[in-house]
């Protein structure tokens, strides 16, 4: 087991070659779930989207790595070595609070990361009806540093509040559509020329 390099990808031939390698990640995993809440865990809904997700990368065509295989995720320090590696990665998580009324979604990132990472922003938060929290430095939530962003390079993207059914709800209605429209953002940033 490993990382997990997804290279057997469909042809599309109207679209710009990729010029960016591309790591997505699932954040926590069995040993450390994350967010449980409203009869979820943050770890099983993130890999669950982290594994469709590279589904739909590979039927744009784009190459790209991930933390583990199909229902496996891989711990924190392997996810960050393969981030750290690649031009552009993103870590998905589903944020948490004390408070049920707590919404939205956004991303914590260093600020050479600001576009992608409002792009995704817009991207979560249309797609869901959710409010766009922003793209925001990593010291700007409950951690003052985290290992994705600091020592990885990477993006977090916070999908949604677990802790809040109505976001759980549009999570799980709109789910099909999140994973269309992020696939779509991420492989544009990967065919970006460099």
């Amino acid at each position: 087991m490993g990382w997990h390099w997804i290279d057997k990808v469909a042809a599309v031939p109207a679209a710009p070659a990729q010029t960016r390698t591309l790591m997505i990640s699932a954040g926590h995993d069995h040993r450390a779930p994350g967010v449980v809440a409203n009869g979820f865990t943050e770890a099983e809904l993130c890999l669950e989207f982290r594994d469709d997700l590279s589904t739909r990368l590979r039927e744009r065509g784009i190459r790209h790595l991930k933390d583990g295989e199909p229902g496996e995720n891989l711990p924190l320090r392997e996810a960050v070595r393969i981030a750290a590696t690649c031009d552009l990665a993103v870590e998905f998580h589903c944020n948490g609070a004390a408070n049920r009324g707590a919404t939205g979604v956004e991303t914590l990132s260093h600020a050479r990361d600001f576009p992608l990472a409002g792009r995704l922003c817009t991207v979560m938060s249309q797609t869901q009806g959710l409010a766009n929290r922003g793209a925001k430095p990593e010291n700007s939530g409950q951690h003052h540093r985290l290992a994705f962003v600091s020592t990885g390079g990477g993006i977090i993207a916070e999908l949604f509040f677990l802790t809040n059914p109505a976001d759980l709800a549009a999570y799980l209605d709109r789910r099909e559509a999140l994973l269309e429209a992020m696939a779509d953002a991420l492989a544009d940033a990967a065919r970006v020329p460099t």
